[in-house]
């Protein structure tokens, strides 16, 4: 998973049709309010400034609207214009009535909120300073609010104190909605990966299936040519135009031979994802670690049952199905310390009655003390600014372990270097595929 490359995000979240039709519900908002106040209640209202605001809303929205691709995502630029344009229209709308003394200058918030959830930081803090400055200029310029006595007026303490309640709303939405909100998306992100992850073992999954019945099933017809050719080569004579062409055939036959002997040897196709094979633990570990060995860091496999280190008796060594998900998970752990050891890397396995405990371990660096309580989640990792890491690799190996009902622990080991600890429950590793399938 390390070598993977980080997937190109959409052009945008957010849909044209979203941003129109929150509009278009503003738009009648404010246009019942002013309906309501000006001819409901009998407070005077500047009809025609209110007017102009909420029409140039409904005018850009069917100018939109009739371009066409309303369902397409907006690059976050766009949306931010689109935004932006609503801050100032509903502050223009608040200079004629009231400012900050009207009630519904709360709804200053709603763009930044719709940023918040759906576009980039950066976008968010700029929405945010929009709003905030935007405010700021409503307090102290606006046109009075019709109220039924003449003259009245909120106190000045009164307006700060709504100035301040909406700017720590605003910096409250952009910290903390935005965060909350940006690490959602990441988590939709990995899943995705995962998603991916998991569909592409099982493509290759049954890709060997499809390579071990092609190269049974072909066995017997390349064999039949091959004996019929070397019949009519005893035939033909040696000084036959045909001579060249028999031995040519002879010679193509037991190169397809030995493809398909080499496809059926294949460990990572045809046998190692063969759900109906069972592995001893030692010897499922061994299997799992052997790709990792060329890299050149010897790794060391030491299992042991738990009733040698003084625990209850462990029963047999536990017989592990090889499910493709558990080898790409166990597979990525293991090649994670070969990439980070000095010398070697150690996997030492132990198994009781109910549990069995797996520890990979190497003799690097250690994982990072500000990173290690968040190991396992999307997008951490300390070679994100290296090229190709994306952080991906222990969060898809811990979704995988889990589904299969073990756990997951980081730690650095006080001799130097990080231990990962995998602990699983014994039923669960001894049936997983069909605990799978049954889930």
């Amino acid at each position: 998973m390390n070598a993977d490359r980080k997937p190109m995000r959409s052009p945008g979240r957010l849909r044209l049709r979203t941003l129109l039709s929150i509009r278009w519900a503003a738009v009648l908002g404010q246009s019942a309010s002013l309906v309501l106040v000006h001819y409901g209640l009998g407070y005077s209202l500047p009809l025609v400034e209110c007017a102009v605001a909420i029409g140039a809303s409904a005018l850009l929205n069917l100018v939109l609207s009739l371009r066409g691709q309303i369902g397409r995502h907006l690059p976050d630029y766009h949306a931010v214009l689109y935004l932006a344009y609503d801050i100032l229209q509903l502050a223009a709308l608040l200079y004629y009535t009231g400012g900050l003394n009207n009630p519904f200058a709360v709804l200053i918030l709603a763009p930044v909120i719709v940023s918040a959830t759906a576009l980039s930081r950066p976008a968010t803090i700029g929405l945010g300073a929009l709003s905030v400055a935007a405010i700021t200029l409503l307090a102290f310029f606006h046109q009075p609010l019709p109220w039924p006595r003449p003259g009245f007026a909120l106190p000045e303490y009164y307006m700060l104190g709504v100035w301040q309640a909406l700017v720590i709303g605003i910096l409250f939405i952009a910290a903390w909605v935005g965060s909350v909100a940006e690490e959602s998306r990441a988590m939709g992100d990995a899943l995705v990966e995962t998603q991916v992850a998991l569909s592409r073992a099982q493509r290759l999954s049954e890709l060997g299936a499809l390579a071990a019945a092609a190269a049974h099933e072909l066995g017997s017809p390349l064999a039949t040519i091959a004996v019929v050719a070397k019949e009519m080569a005893r035939d033909v004579p040696k000084d036959s135009p045909l001579a060249a062409d028999v031995a040519l055939l002879i010679e193509q036959s037991d190169r397809c031979r030995d493809i398909l002997a080499q496809l059926s040897r294949q460990p990572d196709q045809s046998h190692s994802f063969d759900p109906g094979r069972f592995m001893p633990l030692a010897q499922f570990l061994d299997f799992v670690a052997e790709p990792y060995r060329s890299e050149g860091k010897p790794i060391v496999i030491h299992t042991v049952p738990a009733e040698e280190q003084g625990g209850p008796p462990a029963g047999p060594e536990p017989e592990i199905e090889r499910v493709p998900e558990m080898i790409h998970a166990l597979g990525t752990l293991i090649q994670n310390g070969t990439q980070f050891a000095r010398s070697a890397v150690r996997i030492e396995a132990q198994w009781g009655a109910e549990t069995i405990l797996i520890d990979i371990a190497d003799d690097g660096p250690g994982f990072p003390p500000l990173l290690l309580d968040r190991l396992g989640e999307p997008y951490v990792s300390s070679r994100k600014d290296e090229g190709g890491h994306m952080g991906l690799g222990l969060f898809i190996a811990q979704t995988l372990l889990g589904r299969y009902g073990a756990r997951l622990t980081f730690a650095n080991r006080r001799e130097g270097g990080a231990r990962v600890t995998v602990a699983w429950d014994r039923a669960a590793a001894e049936g997983m595929a069909r605990g799978a399938d049954n889930g």
